[in-house]
């Protein structure tokens, strides 16, 4: 067993020395995931950030009331407009409303009240979150005119024509908009995710199957340069090297893995779900990474080759297994076919916990399939070595 661990840690320092992979490693999954939440994230939950300047009042409240009452929209109290503008810039409102002080005051005497939107102006739901704020604006106004009006004409109290003008105005409205929904959700429980959840977890499963193909030339260039014929002279049978080359594979993605996962936690406050259950995936997948870069490892015998393949092969992987886009956007036949990928089954079982709340007994038949496709992959990759190795 030391032997095994002492063959895994010289692997993991090899790959860690080389700077570049300490990049593409650590560094860019967690801008990607920045990234995809900045420009993405905020479809999948409106916020909206209100600042109510000065006291506020009656006409204020109803208003903030109004937006709240729009369809799967969270409003969020600042108290700074700093503080409002920073949460819409990264991600964590997707537009803002200020009030000016003295709101009230200004429409019950005529006057002028500028209220301001803030919004990311590519962000396509800022767009239309914005004309939603400006159809109820439009409406709580209409009451304040219709009374404002009748007051000068008539005299009467304001405040008793602007209660009468609630109930009228909406009465005066020539036509009206019914929904209803039909059918089952696409996405369901993604209207809860924050706005790097579904992100994280793509990327997650994206990244460190990649990392571990990318190993595999390390492998090859420890065949080729007669590494591992060296250490086969020594008393290790085949199976105590096939195990510590396994074992640093394994070593590296589930690093990757722990580093991904408990980064966008800290810095983004993703939700992974139950706990158990994700590292029980994380362990799962790591596995899978691995077998799959012995296996590549293995068969190949230029390390560039191997390298290039392996980065294409996880990348077209990753696409089809829905590492790249939602999968319920995919076609039923394709969603067929990507079952036979490991993403497919990593990140369902991530839905599973996170999505639906499942726990990790409800993501066994996930793990059972995840365990399959790394059980074949590595003893197809010890069966291919020992070949190599003793031939």
């Amino acid at each position: 067993m030391k032997k095994v661990l002492a063959i895994g840690w010289v692997n993991i320092v090899r790959f860690m020395r080389e700077r570049a992979n300490l990049f593409f490693v650590f560094a860019f999954p967690l801008l990607l995931i920045l990234l995809l939440g900045a420009m993405y994230g905020g479809g999948f939950d409106t916020k909206v950030g209100v600042l109510v300047e000065g006291p506020g009042g009656p006409l204020a409240d109803r208003l903030v009331a109004a937006v709240e009452d729009l369809d799967e929209t969270t409003v969020v109290a600042y108290d700074s407009e700093p503080s409002l503008i920073d949460a819409v810039q990264r991600g964590r409102a997707d537009g803002g409303l200020v009030i000016p002080s003295g709101y009230d005051a200004a429409l019950v005497e005529g006057g002028r009240a500028e209220v301001t939107f803030i919004g990311r102006p590519a962000d396509q739901t800022a767009q239309l979150l914005q004309v939603s704020v400006s159809e109820v604006l439009a409406a709580e106004l209409a009451p304040v005119r219709a009374a404002r009006f009748a007051e000068v004409e008539t005299g009467d109290s304001f405040d008793a024509l602007l209660a009468r003008a609630r109930v009228v105005v909406p009465q005066s409205e020539r036509v009206s908009v019914s929904y209803r929904e039909a059918g089952e959700p696409i996405f369901e429980g993604i209207e809860e995710l924050g706005a790097f959840d579904l992100g994280a977890s793509q990327q997650l499963v994206l990244f460190m199957f990649l990392t571990s193909l990318a190993g595999s030339a390390a492998l090859i260039q420890s065949r080729r340069l007669g590494v591992t014929r060296r250490m086969l002279s020594t008393p290790s049978s085949t199976l105590v090297i096939v195990g510590g080359e396994a074992t640093g594979r394994f070593a590296v993605a589930i690093i990757q893995g722990v580093y991904i996962m408990v980064g966008t936690l800290l810095i983004f406050g993703v939700n992974w779900g139950s706990p158990l259950g994700a590292i029980a995936v994380l362990i799962m997948f790591s596995l899978v990474g691995a077998g799959a870069a012995m296996l590549m490892g293995a068969l190949f015998h230029n390390d560039q080759q191997a390298g290039g393949l392996g980065v294409l092969i996880a990348l077209g992987l990753g696409a089809l297994g829905g590492s790249m886009v939602p999968i319920e956007i995919f076609p039923d036949n394709i969603q067929t076919v990507a079952k036979f990928t490991p993403h497919s089954w990593a990140i369902d079982a991530f839905a599973e916990l996170v999505r639906r709340d499942g726990s990790i007994v409800d993501i066994l038949p996930q793990l059972g399939v995840l365990a399959a496709f790394a059980a074949v992959m590595l003893l197809l990759a010890t069966w291919r070595l020992q070949r190599v190795l003793t031939r």
